[in-house]
């Protein structure tokens, strides 16, 4: 029992000390981006009922939700995915207005992952919903906050690979298959498995030409040119469609400076339902996974009760955190370095240095010195922590004895030449 108390659950983990430090420098660097575009700040609460978040919103599986009751026996939810809150939010507060709303977050998010999956069951996630606009210029405006938003994390080696589910789609309506067969289809398309996917498709009754389309589609990513390839062997004209906006959203990604970071993938799918429109995730070196997950939805907000058009994506913080050591790359925090430790004698003193150091905003820390620990024991205990130097004032409190961790050198100085 002892063991249990001390323990964390399977996908949960303590975060301390510079690493919490670093993680909160990140998400603030990322929401200074969000801000820079003028996207305003929105919380929504922790848990909500199950039905916001249900299968039919195209959301998480329900056994991937913690769940649980309230007194009342209402099925409650541990937010699982951020977008279909927003949604709920935006039309109880939002419902009559017809301008673009933009929203951005940072909250935490719960998935019930299996544990040979390897991720977090809690996780935290900041990103941005754009809601109101359905235009191309609104996916580019999206894309361009993602590598925006990497590069000022610390990434510089990384890729947005962009997709649109209306060319499956459009395949799918030809074709005219049930729904345990989509799914089928939708997953081995996804794992880029070609012989399933042939396997699976050239039992179905439809046309060759259709055929040939669905097996060339786990092929479909590179370049653009690549995408516009896709023309030659559909007619389907959503599928057309579907090419003509990726080709729009790169030309003004142009205008951004931005089209270098992206690739195209007609084969990209995902688990979420509920997008409509262009998709993307966005991958690093020191991950198995995407770091970036997003894409246009422009039917869920109708099942909340506002008809409107939105995009938007997540950041998995913790996944980014884990490429930034990976690849080496150093956060720049700002960490207490300097402890002041004195005799009770000298409080008031130390409490006087301790004012001037923060009122020229610089972190101290101010600790009592015990009669049972020596210097050397404060001086170890710096050692383990970020402190590198020591302040020591002694029962006079008229000279402030300065101790170098670095250089493993002790100075005196008046205590007024501080405070002047």
């Amino acid at each position: 029992m002892a063991n249990k108390l001390l323990h964390t659950p399977d996908g949960v983990r303590d975060i301390y000390g510079v690493e919490c430090t670093r993680k909160a420098a990140i998400q603030n660097r990322i929401l200074e981006i969000f801000h820079l575009y003028g996207y305003q700040d929105i919380e929504t609460p922790t848990f909500e009922f199950f039905d916001i978040f249900n299968e039919s919103r195209g959301s998480v599986k329900a056994k991937e939700m913690f769940k649980f009751f309230d007194r009342d026996n209402h099925t409650l939810v541990l937010r699982p995915d951020e977008t279909p809150a927003i949604a709920r939010c935006v039309t109880k507060y939002f419902t009559e207005e017809d301008m673009p709303l933009r929203l951005c977050y940072l909250e935490r998010t719960f998935i019930n992952n299996t544990s040979y999956q390897g991720r977090l069951k809690e996780a935290a996630q900041t990103g941005v919903e754009l809601i109101g606009d359905d235009s191309s210029d609104a996916d580019a405006e999206i894309l361009a906050m993602v590598i925006r938003a990497l590069k000022a994390a610390g990434l510089t080696e990384f890729q947005v690979e962009l997709g649109e589910v209306d060319f499956f789609r459009g395949l799918l309506e030809e074709a005219g298959m049930d729904e345990e067969m989509e799914e089928k289809l939708r997953e081995l398309i996804e794992n880029k498995n070609y012989f399933g996917v042939e396997e699976l498709v050239m039992e179905q009754p439809i046309p060759q030409e259709l055929k040939d389309a669905f097996l060339k589609l786990p092929e479909l990513f590179g370049s653009l040119e690549e995408i516009q390839a896709a023309r030659e062997f559909t007619k389907n004209p959503r599928a057309l469609r579907a090419i003509d906006r990726l080709e729009e959203v790169n030309r003004i990604l142009e205008y951004y400076d931005l089209s270098e970071y992206v690739s195209y993938d007609l084969g990209m799918l995902s688990q979420y339902q509920y997008y409509t429109g262009i998709i993307f995730k966005a991958y690093t070196y020191g991950t198995g996974d995407y770091i970036v997950n997003g894409g246009r939805y422009d039917k869920l907000l109708v099942q909340f009760g506002k008809d409107a058009p939105a995009v938007g994506f997540g950041i998995s913080v913790d996944d980014l955190m884990l490429a930034l050591s990976r690849q080496k790359i150093d956060t720049p925090v700002r960490v207490v370095n300097t402890m002041i430790l004195f005799e009770p004698e000298s409080r008031e003193q130390a409490i006087q240095l301790a004012k001037h150091f923060r009122d020229t905003s610089m972190p101290v820390q101010l600790q009592l010195k015990k009669a049972d620990k020596t210097l050397e024991a404060y001086k170890a205990y710096a050692g383990r922590t970020t402190i590198t130097n020591l302040l020591y004032l002694d029962e006079k409190g008229f000279s402030v004895k300065i101790v170098n961790l670095n250089l493993d050198r002790m100075d005196e100085i008046p205590l007024s030449e501080y405070l002047k």
